[in-house]
């Protein structure tokens, strides 16, 4: 290839991704117009949606049709738009517990209804149309678990295709002959990008067909898009970009639907400071789907080189949400210095609506080549044992005029009350409660323990972790949720 060639290449590039980048600009910057208010939170169930489908078969633009049932007998929905000869497939939540494109989904829908970007509309829906699969899982959306009510993982049954969700998704599939597959998908919020304390917000992976790893065109226009998607998403969360392992896995759906001619992109949504119920990983989402089907749509995808493809560092998983560096502990009478990795694990309710954080320590020693959400360096701070305070209590509505500040400052970190709450495991009370006349939990730091001590400097007790929350006892900034009950 001659210099001169190289050069009109890589500026026409350039201007495809820089005009690209001014419709993800307007997209993020007008998400809050087109975001589905209905689904704020991440325990959605097929209850959630249905009555939003309802509402899109309202509208002649969508065709909405049955195409199976899962195990305990929930509708699954094939919601398709546009009339292009380009079929686009789109299915989320193959894993009950994986909703966040699932939201990003129905926002979409709202972007297609809206009145705005009606250019960028016309040039997707004449030549794309678009096929969306929102819940593959309701049963497992049900109780918020990742496999089906079989028991199945339903992305290691594309073999076998034992489960009717499995059934669907490969018909569905093989009856559009899809050109392009999008494979939504949430992953650990605990995978950084590799050598970075950066989260991978967001994860791509175009599946490998075969062990070889092998780039044909169908593989290589999936990497394309990838490239593409992932330079939308450095804009908004710079260095948040992983890329998932590509080890063939012959039973899964990415895999096979790669090796059946579609295009596939799994998109994983991973982790994003503060963000719990991952509405700023929805709306990535949004944009980065929008815009990768905007570019499908205008071809654009075809000149963008794939060399770029291997430069998106790979996924790692060594990220804590609370990363606690060089305190000293005693132990047996002897000093040790000690790094402290910490997550806040998520107990659901009985109904799986809500959860509660059991903090538990996953690791500790030298984590050096560890990082934290949160990273507080205890280099001059010393970990003691909380104590219970003195005073009991009759309920926990006579703690409605307790500092617990002031307590946690004392060396409390436990509150005795006469009665606690039934059928309740924990308190939003920065500080623990106990049945009246039991003992606390020893402290023993260990990987699997509970996280609840103090942290001293010179005879002041500055910082409190409590159920492996960090609580600044001066200014009594926190991330805080709850703390435990302990009967």
């Amino acid at each position: 290839m001659t210099r001169i060639l190289k050069l009109f290449l890589l500026l026409f590039t350039t201007t495809v991704v820089s005009q690209n980048n001014d419709i993800t600009s307007k997209l993020y910057e007008t998400y809050n117009t087109y975001k589905e208010t209905s689904l704020g939170e991440r325990r959605i169930k097929h209850t959630d949606i249905q009555p939003l489908i309802d509402r899109l078969k309202e509208n002649s633009k969508y065709t909405i049709k049955k195409v199976g049932q899962s195990i305990e007998g929930r509708d699954l929905s094939l919601i398709s738009i546009g009339s292009g000869k380009t079929n686009v497939l789109l299915w989320s939540q193959m894993h009950g517990d994986e909703p966040t494109a699932t939201q990003a989904i129905f926002d979409i829908f709202n972007f297609l209804n809206g009145s705005e970007f009606s250019d960028e509309k016309e040039a997707i829906l004449s030549n794309l149309t678009l096929h969306f699969l929102p819940m593959l899982n309701p049963d497992g959306a049900e109780n918020f678990t990742r496999r089906n009510a079989l028991g199945v993982d339903i992305n290691r049954d594309a073999v076998r295709l034992e489960s009717p969700e499995s059934k669907t998704l490969k018909r569905v599939r093989d009856s559009l002959n899809a050109d392009f597959g999008f494979n939504l998908h949430d992953q650990s919020i605990y995978y950084n990008a590799e050598r970075t304390d950066k989260p991978a917000t967001i994860s791509y992976l175009a599946p490998a067909y075969n062990y070889e790893k092998d780039i044909n065109t169908v593989r290589g226009n999936a990497m394309k898009v990838i490239v593409f998607m992932n330079s939308i998403i450095q804009k908004y969360a710079p260095g948040q970009v992983g890329r998932y392992n590509d080890d063939f896995e012959p039973r899964a759906f990415g895999d096979n639907i790669q090796k059946w001619g579609t295009s596939t992109i799994l998109i994983e949504s991973g982790g994003y400071k503060n963000d719990v119920e991952k509405q700023e990983i929805r709306r990535l989402n949004y944009v980065s789907i929008l815009s990768a089907i905007y570019s499908i749509a205008k071809e654009n995808y075809k000149n963008i080189s794939i060399k770029e493809y291997d430069k998106i560092p790979q996924n790692d998983r060594k990220l804590f949400d609370l990363k606690i560096l060089g305190a000293t502990y005693t132990l047996l009478d002897n000093n040790y210095t000690i790094d402290l990795g910490i997550n806040h694990l998520e107990v659901d309710n009985e109904d799986h609506s809500d959860y509660y954080n059991i903090g538990k320590v996953m690791d500790q020693g030298d984590l050096s080549t560890y990082y934290g959400y949160n990273t507080f360096d205890a280099s001059d701070y010393r970990i003691i044992e909380g104590n219970i305070y003195p005073k009991v209590f009759k309920s926990i509505k006579d703690l409605s005029g307790l500092d617990t500040y002031e307590l946690l400052k004392s060396g409390y970190t436990y509150v005795q009350l006469e009665e606690l709450p039934k059928d309740k495991k924990y308190t939003s009370l920065p500080i623990n409660l106990i049945k009246a006349g039991n003992k606390t939990p020893k402290l023993v730091l260990k990987p699997g323990a509970n996280s609840t001590f103090l942290l001293q400097k010179n005879d002041t007790i500055d910082y409190a972790v409590i159920n492996g929350f960090l609580i600044n006892l001066k200014t009594k900034e926190s991330h805080f949720k709850n703390a435990l009950i302990y009967r």
